[in-house]
């Protein structure tokens, strides 16, 4: 049986938004983050990280970079006792590398996720500080949800219709989990 996911952003969402991290010392949870992962845990929900990463693509940092830094978020992360389920990344630029699948508001990251852990794309959550990070939540069928962190905040009126806004990801994590709730009783 297909399992709901969170799909979350990483930049701006979880961690503070550095334009092109690519030092794993620049790696800033922001706050509440640690207990909206731990709540949607507990809620049963798969936990995917979805991030575009065009520095990479745009030749101003290495996929090693990248990993430093994903390493470090994990380890972060993992001292509280929260475990990721799985990563995803786009080191595409459109200017560069051309047109990909992968790189949000394109779906592939999230149907890649799907295939590997059986995720039912339609019941899950896409959370970001982007429009093109809630994008996908409506190709898709799932629910979109815009946190104000980051870049959300100057987004928030281009927000497409049906897509949730709260402050950051622990308001997201409680909306999530009282639609899990909902879901699991049948309301």
């Amino acid at each position: 049986m297909s399992r709901r996911a969170v799909f979350i952003d990483r930049d701006g969402t979880m961690i503070e938004e550095k334009v092109y991290l690519s030092n794993p010392d620049g790696v800033e949870l922001l706050p509440g983050t640690i207990q909206a992962l731990s709540a949607l845990r507990a809620a049963d929900l798969l936990l995917v990280v979805v991030t575009n990463q065009a520095g990479i693509g745009r030749g101003l940092y290495t996929i090693d970079d990248y990993d430093a830094v994903a390493a470090r978020l994990d380890e972060q992360l993992a001292s509280h006792g929260i475990v990721i389920d799985a990563t995803y990344f786009c080191p595409h630029h459109l200017e560069v590398s051309g047109p990909c699948d992968c790189r949000k508001p394109d779906s592939g990251m999230h149907r890649r996720a799907a295939a590997d852990l059986d995720i039912d794309l339609p019941a899950s959550f896409y959370v970001g500080d982007k429009i093109t990070d809630v994008q996908p939540g409506i190709t898709l069928g799932g629910q979109g949800i815009l946190v104000r962190t980051g870049y959300g905040a100057e987004l928030e009126p281009q927000a497409p219709a049906g897509v949730w806004v709260v402050d950051d990801l622990q308001a997201a994590s409680r909306v999530i989990t009282q639609q899990a709730t909902r879901a699991a009783d049948g309301s």
